[in-house]
């Protein structure tokens, strides 16, 4: 048996060697940039007008000159506007090209317009007042998003919005999700009343979904033959194998024996922590296989613990710890590490957990109250209100 920090730093000397693939932008969410994206123009590629109003040259103002009579009108859109009399005015409407020979943009609020004539109601005004000037946000060539980075929906507007409609990314593994038992059946399924609906599998699809990472659903009867057969297919196909259940210590949990039978190489079987103890992770060749024990809150558990991190670290992203203090003295027994369901809610500034334990890792119904596991390291029994310790959030905040 290992320890958490044992099990993590093995987990994380078998990392996956992601190649590169190109794939449409509007795919690319949450996906690792394999490339840089550099601005194609300027941007905004013009003086850009930033307030419906009028557009004029700002010195008249200086000279006395307060009523401005219109000539034009630029709406967004269209190509750029000249004023022909210094001292008239365009009317200009935001996301317009500033108008040539003028400087400067007062909006509409601070005018009064009547007879086809604009009247400045205020003195304070300055040369390019209410414009977006060329370049400002970047200019052409300059990178705008550098290699590594994780896509999220702002990256997909830049990268729109320099004409990419494709872009080179890093690739995820091909990923199997295999659970395991007789007792399970599917959703659309009816169970008996010995039986119970799928729901790990479900859960670690969803999580690395939220990653930009597919994956596909395999289910196996506590037949060792079938299990051994069907496993070697899925290993020869996928880069990461998720098994949920068979890995204890059960007359039926042939996953462990399967898994070395077909040359998968045990790197540890077993982890000092609560819950999630039977977690087996190995590997072999360029495929890793992580095998979870079946308990919903066990699996839960070890895939935002040790998968997630580890898929991450893959990629070259960094896994920042976040930490949270005890709303309220706890004590556990037995010397191992401990991942207690916790509610976390920022209180002035401070991530303050508040354990809500439920039924134990059969409870998958009580992470609809939780947010986070905090994780309470072995040597200790006892832990105070206002002591800080590790978190892993699963949900969004």
């Amino acid at each position: 048996m290992v320890s958490v920090s044992e099990a993590t730093s093995t987990i994380e000397s078998h990392l996956f060697s992601p190649t590169t693939e190109r794939v449409p932008v509007a795919q690319a969410l949450n996906s690792i940039l394999a490339e840089p994206v550099l601005a194609d123009r300027d941007f905004p590629p013009f003086h850009r007008v930033a307030m419906d109003g009028i557009a004029i040259q700002v010195d008249q103002l200086s000279q006395g000159n307060n009523t401005f009579e219109i000539e034009d009108i630029a709406p967004a859109g269209a190509p750029q506007k000249a004023l022909t009399h210094k001292t008239n005015c365009i009317e200009v409407m935001t996301g317009a090209p500033l108008p040539a020979n003028t400087d400067t943009v007062i909006r509409y609020e601070d005018l009064e317009i009547k007879d086809k004539k604009a009247i400045v109601l205020i003195s304070a005004v300055k040369g390019y007042q209410n414009v977006h000037p060329q370049g400002q946000d970047a200019q052409q060539n300059q990178v705008l998003l550098k290699e590594g980075t994780q896509i999220s929906p702002s990256e997909i507007a830049l990268m729109a919005s320099v004409g990419m409609s494709q872009v080179l990314v890093q690739s995820s593994p091909k990923t199997a999700i295999i659970s395991t038992g007789d007792e399970l059946v599917d959703i659309d399924d009816t169970p008996l009343p010995h039986q119970i609906r799928r729901s790990n599998s479900y859960a670690l699809q969803a999580g690395l979904m939220s990653m930009g990472c597919e994956s596909q659903l395999f289910h196996l009867r506590d037949e060792k033959e079938v299990i051994k057969k069907e496993i070697a297919n899925i290993l020869e196909q996928h880069d990461l194998i998720i098994l949920s259940g068979g890995v204890s210590k059960g007359k039926f949990d042939f996953i462990p024996e399967v898994l070395e039978l077909l040359g998968v190489t045990k790197h540890f079987h077993k982890v000092k922590q609560k819950p999630g103890k039977p977690f087996w992770f190995g590997s072999v060749g360029n495929k890793t296989v992580f095998a979870l024990p079946g308990n919903p809150v066990s699996t839960y558990m070890c895939f935002y613990r040790y998968i997630q991190p580890w898929l991450r670290k893959s990629w070259g992203l960094v896994n920042t710890i976040e930490y949270a203090i005890l709303s309220t003295d706890s004590q556990l027994k037995g010397d191992l590490t401990y991942f207690l369901q916790v509610n976390i809610v920022n209180e002035s500034g401070v991530q303050v957990a508040y354990p809500i334990t439920g039924g134990g890792s059969g409870d998958f119904a009580n992470l609809k109250e939780v947010n986070a596991f905090m994780e309470l390291p072995e040597g200790k029994t006892e832990f105070k209100k206002g002591e800080a310790y590790p978190v892993y959030f699963f949900r969004s905040r």
